[in-house]
């Protein structure tokens, strides 16, 4: 992993300023899922209760992901509720607004984020996850052993589909990155409070 990319939490306001024109040039501009505005920017609904997991090239944010655990979730929202689809008696988080810039989709800062969301999820109690995946990125979440569920969501121009994993099945098919370790630029949450600093 190149020495100059840093995976964290973020936990100023820089990082969320770069955060939301990410979010912008990705879920506006590439995936058509929210409209246009002259501000380029883009603040997630559930920002003030999201932990926004982040990659970080010498001082600027390449990629990022947002973990939170209060419902109900977004795809609580879509589907009427998310439970009858899931196993029972889990402590479940949502992941959205996975996001890399075109320049660092190589693998690299894709494998930081899933590195450090197991870490965050470990320090959190965290054994199942759900997404709304992208349908352009299917076979790599069914490679990290996703699973389907429920109808699809979204829009004709930007389609989704629900999908959960436990961290069992996380950990059988990302073996390499199953083991906890604090690898060196990564910066774990473990002994920090730094989680719900949204503005």
């Amino acid at each position: 992993m190149p020495e100059r990319l840093r995976f964290k939490v973020a936990d100023d306001s820089c990082e969320f300023e770069q955060i939301f024109r990410l979010g912008y040039e990705t879920f506006v501009e590439e995936i058509p899922q929210h409209p246009p505005n002259p501000e380029r920017r883009h603040i997630d609904r559930f920002h003030d209760q999201n932990a926004y997991l982040i990659a970080v090239d010498q001082d600027t944010v390449v990629g990022m992901m947002a973990v939170r655990d209060e419902r109900p979730f977004s795809l609580d929202q879509k589907l009427g509720g998310v439970d009858a689809y899931l196993p029972g008696n889990r402590r479940i988080c949502e992941l959205r607004l996975l996001a890399v810039r075109p320049s660092h989709r190589r693998g690299v800062v894709f494998r930081g984020l899933v590195d450090l969301l197991l870490a965050h999820g470990r320090s959190r109690g965290y054994d199942l996850a759900i997404i709304s995946g992208t349908l352009r990125q299917t076979k790599l979440y069914q490679h990290l052993g996703f699973e389907a569920f429920g109808p699809l969501v979204g829009t004709d121009e930007a389609p989704f589909q629900p999908m959960f994993i436990t961290i069992e099945h996380f950990e059988q098919t990302t073996p390499s990155l199953a083991v906890p370790r604090r690898r060196p630029g990564i910066e774990d949450d473990d002994e920090s409070d730094r989680l719900r600093t949204g503005t």
